[in-house]
């Protein structure tokens, strides 16, 4: 009876120590969600557009290859062709990293014979701040360009200023993005100084979690925007997007949703009020090498043809 009884007691510290380490445990994992950076304002609902947007490249075929020297310079390529107009469009850029001095150098240069040069500072004068300077020119114009951007981003807070350089006068570009247990909200506007007043104001407030994200919008407050983003299972991954414009009676719905056939191929697919619908399914042929093939079909004039294919191809070594 007095061996029952210790291992009864022994068996009843070994729960209340479990239950402790499970109240720890989920107590650091609630810091960890309520101190976590919260999106810049661009990529609120990226989990919903990435659905609809990535997969596909409906009317274009298109080559991207991506390399990197043994000295550390990353090279990127791109040229697609689009097979309705027949133009053919490249580009290319040489970014090299200088890691211990916060430090990124990006060339850029296209078929319009645009040249680009950036030149990026990251956690070096303060952590969390970012710093670049971007310019670019048109030889063939004499166009020039400049702009100075900032983004800070710590705990609960993501904060940018961008200020576009021109001869009439600069335009600044702000936005702010707050978040708290899982909740989002973000501000974005654009100020012409030339003409001294707001050009843009957009609004958008949000809930994230691990699997589920819900994200609205109101731009100029005029146009309304919401995007929910589901992911189902390890495999399947959906998207509802839903916008409309004050003053037209036009609204705008859509519904897409990714399946991860195996470890090397998914398919896409997505459909809207127009009834478009999409398909796009994406190989991995071997490493460092994903073909994509897509479509677009016309679901109201299916006898009429105008429908789009797509075919792209990603290299990387």
């Amino acid at each position: 009876t007095l061996v029952l009884h210790r291992l009864a007691k022994l068996a009843e510290l070994d729960l209340l120590t479990m239950q402790q380490l499970s109240s720890e445990l989920w107590l650091n994992v609630s810091r960890l969600l309520t101190m976590a950076v919260p999106p810049c304002y661009a990529d609120l609902g990226k989990s919903a557009k990435d659905i609809f947007n990535k997969g596909y490249g409906f009317g274009t075929v298109k080559l991207d290859v991506k390399t990197k020297s043994a000295s550390g310079v990353e090279f990127k390529t791109s040229g697609s062709s689009n097979t309705d107009t027949s133009k053919v469009a490249g580009s290319l850029e040489t970014k090299y990293k200088r890691p211990e001095y916060g430090l990124t150098f990006t060339e850029k240069w296209n078929t319009d014979n645009t040249l680009g040069t950036e030149i990026t500072v990251e956690d070096q004068i303060a952590k969390g701040l970012k710093l670049t300077f971007d310019t670019t020119f048109s030889p063939n114009t004499g166009k020039k360009s400049g702009k100075v951007k900032t983004a800070y981003k710590r705990e609960y807070v993501n904060l940018g200023c961008d200020v576009d350089f021109d001869f009439a006068g600069p335009t600044i570009h702000g936005a702010a993005v707050v978040g708290y247990e899982g909740w989002l909200a973000g501000y974005q506007m654009t100020f012409d100084t030339a003409k001294s007043k707001m050009s843009q104001s957009n609004f958008a407030i949000g809930y994230k979690t691990g699997d589920f994200q819900l994200h609205t919008n109101v731009n100029d407050g005029a146009e309304f925007g919401g995007s929910i983003y589901q992911k189902v299972s390890d495999k399947l991954e959906t998207a509802v997007n839903l916008a409309w414009t004050a003053g037209s009676n036009s609204t705008r719905f859509g519904i897409a949703a990714k399946y991860q056939l195996d470890k090397d191929a998914s398919v896409s697919a997505k459909v809207n009020n127009n009834s478009l619908v999409g398909v796009g399914y994406t190989q991995t042929l071997r490493p460092g090498v994903k073909l994509t093939l897509s479509g677009l079909v016309d679901g109201k004039n299916i006898n009429a043809g105008g429908h789009k294919l797509g075919l792209g191809l990603e290299l990387e070594a």
